[in-house]
């Protein structure tokens, strides 16, 4: 691999705003386009740019396969999670006003979590799938 020093430090300098970006659509979501998948794809971005050009195996030292599928089941025990407890609180599944005294805070927190939720398990599943296609041919490390 040839050293492109510029293409280095461009992504250098820009996969801290990718990520900030991916975290401003998911916070956002509720009051415009974005959420959790919208924000876990960008998320996975980040990490494939760093893999494009400092290579698969130094990526995979800082975000390892294996946490990349621990985030894809964290997510949906985060998401199922929010609605188990909701039921213990004596609301329907899923039921946010649950959560807060102010069901219109209930509703927000909920939203929040279960988009928290899609966006571990968009990110965990997306990188993955990403891993798998660019290591083919390669032993697994």
């Amino acid at each position: 691999m040839r050293e492109e020093i510029i293409v280095r430090v461009g992504a250098k300098i820009l996969t801290p705003f990718i990520i900030m970006f991916a975290l401003y659509v998911h916070f956002h979501g509720d009051y415009s386009p974005g959420g959790g998948f919208q924000a876990g794809v960008i998320l996975t971005a980040a990490f494939a740019l760093l893999a494009l050009v400092y290579g698969l195996a130094a990526v995979q030292r800082v975000l390892p396969p294996w946490f990349t599928r621990l985030c894809a089941a964290l997510g949906v025990v985060i998401y199922g999670g929010v609605g188990v407890v909701t039921m213990l609180l004596g609301h329907n599944y899923l039921g946010y006003d649950a959560l807060a005294q102010d069901p219109k805070y209930g509703q927000h927190y909920g939203i929040l979590l279960v988009e928290l939720g899609v966006l571990v398990t968009v990110f965990g599943v997306m990188a993955s799938v990403f891993y798998l296609f660019a290591g083919r041919g390669r032993s697994e490390s």
